[in-house]
């Protein structure tokens, strides 16, 4: 198939290659294009070092989370991981690089849209429920059942009495899945209302972005005291014991995604799986087998 080694040893390069070229496009979306393809020319020795050490300390930290990933597949264990924050905080930015080089049979994200007319009529956690992990998953709620301590209660989507019921009953709620067997962990990215401003004006001259800035998400700078006063009290009557919340410093988006993993993987005790040799099998050939050629008209233009 290949005409040798070297060739073959290329080729497994190049893919490789592509694979880590999968956080560049990512680093690109962070910022501009030409900021990014003019690296060399506009940036301190300091700045280019330390973006080296961001990525190899982040794929380091990747690797740690498919060790990670196996372990709670060999043990059966259940995990749910919360991410709350305001609104560009960089929850999604975090959750991309958990997700990115795991098995999405495992470790799975949750994002519900708002809820529709008969969800509205349930048990508020009902429409959570279905979506918890199985034994040997993980799953990440981007935005969760604080809803209603958030968004909901300051846009004034529920009333008082349903805000108060909810501080009642998620304890409750969060030490049964607990009981259950699932682990249970909760994030706040914590931003200032300065780096919040910057990254909406980001997000408002980026094509690429404008689609992440909601009427929801305006309303929000403009209610920026009333949010922050919801978050104040969510943390003080939910921060329990079998679920306490971990607040992640997420101003330097960088820092906050390796601050969050590397916190993630230190909460369990987890140990590599040894797996057994993987050997590549002969394909087998039969000299009758015969590859028919794909019509023309099936095909993808090449055109890149």
């Amino acid at each position: 198939m290949f005409a040798d080694h070297d060739e073959l040893m290329r080729r497994i390069e190049r893919d490789l290659l592509d694979g880590y070229d999968e956080e560049l496009e990512m680093e690109i979306e962070d910022r501009r294009m030409d900021e990014v393809l003019t690296e060399g020319m506009s940036r301190s020795e300091e700045e280019v070092a330390a973006r080296i050490s961001y990525f190899k300390t982040l794929f380091h930290l990747q690797g740690e989370l498919v060790k990670l990933q196996e372990w709670v597949v060999s043990q059966r264990s259940k995990v749910v991981i919360l991410f709350e924050g305001r609104d560009a905080a960089g929850k999604g930015g975090v959750i991309k690089r958990i997700t990115q080089r795991l098995n999405p049979r495992v470790c799975r994200v949750v994002a519900l849209p708002a809820p529709n007319d008969r969800e509205r009529t349930q048990w508020y956690f009902q429409r959570y429920v279905p979506h918890l992990p199985a034994a040997g998953e993980i799953v990440l709620f981007d935005r969760s059942w604080y809803n209603r301590a958030g968004v909901e209660s300051v846009m004034g989507f529920c009333s008082e009495d349903e805000v108060e019921e909810f501080y009642r009953s998620v304890p409750e709620f969060e030490r049964m899945l607990v009981r259950s067997g699932i682990r249970l962990i909760k994030y706040w990215f914590s931003i200032s209302d300065e780096e919040q401003h910057l990254r909406f004006l980001s997000r408002m001259h980026d094509p690429l972005k404008q689609w992440k800035l909601s009427p929801m998400d305006l309303e929000s700078r403009r209610r920026w005291e009333a949010y922050t006063k919801a978050k104040e009290i969510m943390l003080e009557r939910t921060h329990i014991a079998e679920a306490p919340w971990w607040v992640v410093q997420a101003v330097d988006k960088k820092k906050a995604r390796l601050n969050c993993i590397h916190h993630l993987l230190s909460q369990f005790d987890y140990q590599e799986v040894d797996r057994p040799e993987i050997v590549l099998p002969e394909r087998i050939r039969h000299a009758n087998y015969i590859r028919h050629p794909v019509p023309s008209a099936m095909m993808v233009p090449e055109v890149y």
